[in-house]
């Protein structure tokens, strides 16, 4: 399962005509390379997730995202996005709450992964109390060789000095700095056209799914984040 050469001849028009007039004028080879195709990939994650990670929710009205832009703070007047995206949050948090997976296909790339994006504060601290008080769990997931083949490693835009709260001389030091938690690969956008395409979305999930279950635990079960 893959997406038809004509969703990245789509995307690179887009790119190059990025109007309402064109848009509207090519709305049938939206509906019919890039809107169809996702749905069908998101349903059929729907079905696959459960045998390894069933609390990931998929489904199209949740999991697909717009092709509009919301120009209305943005200085980028631009009405539409160049690429095509889709989350799979995990149930019982809010789409941008908590950790969850994640794809998109761009004109030039495809980039697969997941982890916490943007927490609010108060999840961040329950996460990076998470973190120091079960360091050798993470350490576990972000060093092993699968998570380190597909990855490199944990991406996370650290502060310069360990937040408040938390003290400068605790094995988590570094991963408490961080104030978002990314793993993800990036591909040549010709993946998204590959027979291969979905059994990489597969392999990248699952390489993912320890993380996220991870980022999520003091979350869903705050009272054993102990």
């Amino acid at each position: 399962m893959n997406f038809p050469p004509e969703t990245l001849r789509f995307l690179r028009a887009l790119k190059r005509n990025n109007r309402r007039e064109w848009f509207n004028a090519h709305r049938d080879d939206y509906e019919s390379y890039v809107r169809q195709p996702m749905t069908a990939i998101v349903e059929r994650l729907a079905v696959d997730l459960r045998a390894f990670a069933p609390e990931l929710v998929a489904s199209p009205k949740v999991s697909m995202y717009r092709i509009y832009r919301d120009t209305r703070f943005s200085e980028n007047k631009t009405p539409y996005k160049t690429h095509i995206a889709s989350s799979f949050p995990t149930r019982g948090l809010a789409k941008h709450e908590g950790a969850g997976t994640y794809f998109h296909i761009s004109p030039d790339e495809v980039w697969i992964g997941g982890g916490m994006y943007a927490p609010q504060p108060p999840q961040l601290f329950a996460v990076r109390e998470h973190i120091s008080g079960h360091f050798k769990q993470l350490r576990a997931i972000v060093e092993s060789p699968g998570f380190r083949k597909q990855f490199g490693a944990l991406e996370g835009e650290p502060l310069k000095r360990v937040p408040r709260g938390f003290s400068k001389d605790d094995p988590a030091a570094e991963y408490l700095k961080f104030t978002r938690f990314i793993a993800g690969a990036e591909f040549p956008s010709t993946t998204a056209t590959s027979p291969a395409f979905y059994k990489t979305v597969l392999s990248v999930f699952r390489q993912v799914v320890p993380l996220t279950r991870f980022l999520n635990a003091p979350l869903l079960h705050p009272s054993r984040n102990v």
